[in-house]
């Protein structure tokens, strides 16, 4: 198994230490190691990007919030969108740079080192690139403008911040470039790849369906780069649930479900689902929801007030709490990127009338049927859902229509993958969403830049913001024009 690897080393994050000559004893620590294999650094940087993504610590992420699937029963400060009290932002932040990009760096330094065929050296550097670029996407797409050129070196204390256009477009090339070097004759990690295994076929899928996910996100700033960006990928992508980049826990500590060790392991009972998320599944009698939360007291599904807390016991809840199968189970799996995603977005580009392979609708059914039957449902239950009026495409009349039929759907679908509902709502402004009454702000649209940052890195931080129209959450980012 791809994981037995991942039990047998220790991980630990990367420490940038500073010695003094004349103390140096004093700085070595006997329970870490000096030196850190390149697989190993690989390993911890895929862990660290899935429980980044998968947590449901509010310190770091809560984005479930935003998109108001969730919200909180007692302590209600994040969904009311109070971002700062917790320093969010900078353990979103520096969970990307120190644990993620770093490591992935490091890893990428050590290879030619640690691997003596030039073809597996080829593969592994790609692979590791191919997830830098995966986690510069969710900087740039929640921050603006960030740290890139002078990012990831110790000796730059106070990096500048870029444009995100040109970190945007950057990222981009690099990805094609990473595609273009791998290999399916030579290696790559092998059981220290804890997603794919090493398989350099699979890796070509998922570069090729992140490279649609980068594209469809600028479809309305940049409409010409995204087109050729979507086009050009669109062969080459997922074709099945199988494909799914999908990072799986175990059931034995330190390696599980984070979500489960936030809620379930801390004795926790933190969250409902919103009335906004039961009543539109209501509404389309849809299959999923068994396996998205359970029945409430009156046994039916209810959901709470989105940002007005309430007893934990008289709403429905993420599946899981129970103990049973789930978002909170011990070793559920944590999904980085998803055929039904990928779908979704060819659905939207065929909308658009780019040539991805197949109409519209032939790409809206298949995200639909590939999430229900990720979820647990059958292929039976997906046909229902998609013959009902209400749910089926129907060619809608122009493009407006579309993003509405197709991003409701969306926005479902990315249960439990936060992030990708609150980019949708941002992107498609769909569904019409709204802040609750005692929100202090309306619903945020981006992070600002960490407090940490602002005090450190001070005039950087200032040009960066002024550069994107204001340091605020309700600015909007440059593919978010609508």
């Amino acid at each position: 198994m791809i994981m037995k690897k991942f039990l047998s080393i220790a991980i630990g994050s990367v420490l940038l230490w500073s010695c003094n000559k004349n103390l140096t004893d004093k700085n070595v620590d006997p329970k870490n190691p000096v030196a850190v294999p390149s697989y190993t650094l690989f390993s911890n940087a895929e862990k660290q990007m899935s429980d980044l993504l998968i947590t449901t610590d509010v310190n770091t992420n809560i984005f479930r919030l935003l998109a108001q699937h969730w919200t909180e029963t007692t302590y209600i400060d994040e969904s009311n969108y109070d971002i700062t009290s917790r320093n969010i932002p900078v353990q979103w932040f520096n969970g990307f740079y120190r644990d993620v990009l770093y490591n992935l760096e490091r890893s990428k330094t050590l290879i030619p080192t640690d691997v003596a065929d030039a073809g597996q050296q080829k593969n592994e550097i790609a692979m590791a690139d191919m997830l830098q670029v995966y986690g510069y996407y969710y900087l740039v797409a929640t921050f603006g403008n960030i740290p890139y050129s002078e990012a990831l070196n110790i000796d730059v204390t106070q990096p500048k911040y870029d444009d995100a256009t040109t970190v945007y477009a950057d990222l981009l090339t690099r990805l094609d470039a990473d595609l273009s070097a791998l290999d399916d004759a030579a290696a790559a990690f092998g059981s220290s790849d804890l997603i794919y295994g090493g398989d350099i076929t699979s890796w070509k899928k998922f570069g090729n369906s992140l490279k649609v996910k980068m594209g469809i996100l600028i479809a309305d700033s940049d409409p010409a780069t995204a087109k050729t960006t979507v086009e050009s990928a669109a062969p080459n992508v997922f074709t099945s649930n199988a494909d799914n980049a999908v990072f799986q826990y175990l059931s034995a500590p330190p390696n599980t479900n984070p979500a489960y060790t936030d809620q379930i392991q801390s004795g926790r009972y933190d969250f409902i689902v919103t009335n906004v998320l039961v009543d539109t599944m209501k509404k389309f009698n849809d299959p999923r929801m068994p396996f998205y939360f359970t029945l409430g007291p009156n046994g039916d599904y209810v959901g709470g007030e989105n940002g007005a807390g309430g007893s934990f016991s008289s709403f429905s809840s993420p599946t899981g709490y129970d103990g049973g199968p789930g978002v909170f189970q011990i070793n559920f799996p944590g999904m980085l990127l998803s055929y039904a995603e990928v779908e979704f977005y060819l659905a939207e580009a065929a909308a658009r009338g780019w040539n991805v392979g197949g109409t519209a609708e032939d790409h809206y059914n298949a995200a639909i049927t590939a999430s229900i039957e990720q979820w647990g449902g059958t292929p039976e239950q997906a046909a229902t859902y998609l013959a009902q009026p209400s749910v089926a495409y129907d060619t809608p009349a122009n493009w407006d229509q579309a993003k509405q039929k197709i991003g409701i759907q969306e926005w479902l679908a990315f249960y439990n993958q936060g992030y990708e509902a609150w980019t949708t709502w941002r992107r498609l402004d769909v569904p019409h969403l709204v802040a609750p009454p005692e929100a202090i702000s309306d619903i945020p649209v981006r992070f600002t830049y960490p407090t940490l940052e602002q005090n450190l890195n001070k005039t950087n931080v200032n040009a960066a913001g002024t550069a994107i129209g204001g340091d605020h959450v309700t600015t909007k980012l440059w593919f978010d024009i609508y």
